[in-house]
């Protein structure tokens, strides 16, 4: 088993801007995904989303979240992080997390119009506390 802590899985979870899907579990029970925006802010993983999506609704009712991210080519590799989801409103963490968000997928020039377009009242940051974290860094090895 792998860790956050590990210094080829903080690499991997940083470079360039891999997309994560987010499984989390609808209010009938049925497993969902949804591709998200992530940042490694310390040692858990850290996204925005509206505080009334399907994502904020679903992660108040059962935070129990998994989290996968993947190099779809050679060598091919992937991080999973498996853990609880924390959500916060404070408008001061939903921006810094919205404009580090903003200035790794969009770039440092657009940080910031990233981070106050979607550092506002009704989003929420949420974040990943890691229960387990399963790596296969270079799979075709």
């Amino acid at each position: 088993m792998s860790s956050l802590d590990d210094p080829d899985v903080r690499r991997f979870l940083t470079t360039g801007t891999r997309t994560g899907h987010l499984a989390f579990t609808a209010s009938d029970g049925r497993p969902l995904v949804a591709p998200i925006w992530f940042v490694l802010d310390g040692n858990r993983l850290a996204f925005n989303t509206g505080a009334d999506s399907a994502k904020g609704r679903a992660l108040r009712r059962d935070r129990r979240v998994a989290l996968s991210v993947d190099l779809p080519e050679p060598p091919y590799g992937f991080v999973q992080v498996q853990g609880i989801a924390t959500l916060d409103d404070d408008l001061a963490e939903v921006r810094r997390i919205a404009t580090a968000a903003g200035g790794r997928y969009m770039g440092a020039d657009r940080a910031e119009e990233f981070g106050a377009r979607n550092g506002v009242p009704g989003e929420l940051v949420v974040w990943i506390e890691p229960t387990k974290v399963i790596a296969g860094l270079d799979v075709s090895g």
